[in-house]
């Protein structure tokens, strides 16, 4: 697909994505955790496309291949652990040849509250375990984040345990929203209309209101 940026004369290819990264930890006490947003959304992701994700030794993940429009998109869990994560993304992609741009990592985000999620291409990893491994195993930044909000501690030494800690249930349910709707961007995704899936993902829902609060008795 072809897309107009700048002035007429200059033109940029944005491929497909053929890639979809979930990450999170392995095991039964991370699955409900934080750190493990990324895993969610590629399990409702496969659970739309009617996939089943399974263990794959040679991509050290979880992994499966979907048919999409006529073409093959593969969805992967690393099961390497959060901080070796590149090590799973670098091996499917360099076996099936898909390059960086046509990566999706999916990931929590402490930057944004529960509720958001932001799509980009590029850029740091700040501080991300994950994607600082990713960066390494593929030798670049240059692929696409989709970064899903859960909300930060408040103190910088409370990062490590605010992201293996579950999440209580009002900010669960808000960031199972942000996923939901998100995910309704796929199409735009897999047609690398980046545009429209931004505009799709950025957009988002007012909070639920909370319940007014009991009135005491006189």
């Amino acid at each position: 697909m072809v897309r107009a940026a700048g002035t007429p004369a200059f033109r940029i290819i944005l491929a497909m994505i053929k890639l979809v990264v979930g990450l999170g930890n392995p095991g039964p006490e991370y699955e409900a955790t934080r750190h493990n947003a990324g895993f969610w959304w590629v399990d409702a992701l496969a659970r739309e496309l009617k996939v089943q994700l399974v263990p794959e030794r040679s991509y050290w993940g979880l992994a499966a291949r979907a048919t999409v429009q006529g073409q093959p998109v593969w969805l992967l869990q690393p099961q390497t652990f959060m901080n070796l994560s590149g090590k799973a993304v670098a091996a499917l992609a360099r076996f099936f040849k898909i390059a960086p741009e046509e990566v999706l990592v999916v990931h929590d985000e402490l930057d944004l509250p529960p509720g958001q999620a932001k799509l980009k291409r590029g850029g740091g990893h700040a501080g991300h375990n994950g994607l600082r491994d990713i960066h390494a195993q593929l030798g670049t930044p240059d692929y696409w984040r989709l970064r899903i909000g859960i909300g930060h501690p408040g103190d910088r030494a409370d990062v490590a345990a605010w992201v293996l800690k579950r999440p209580p249930q009002e900010q669960r349910t808000l960031i199972e929203d942000s996923i939901a709707h998100s995910l309704k961007a796929w199409p735009a995704l897999l047609a690398a209309d980046m545009d429209k899936a931004a505009q799709q993902i950025h957009t988002t829902k007012p909070p639920r209101p909370k319940p007014p609060r009991p009135i005491a008795p006189a």
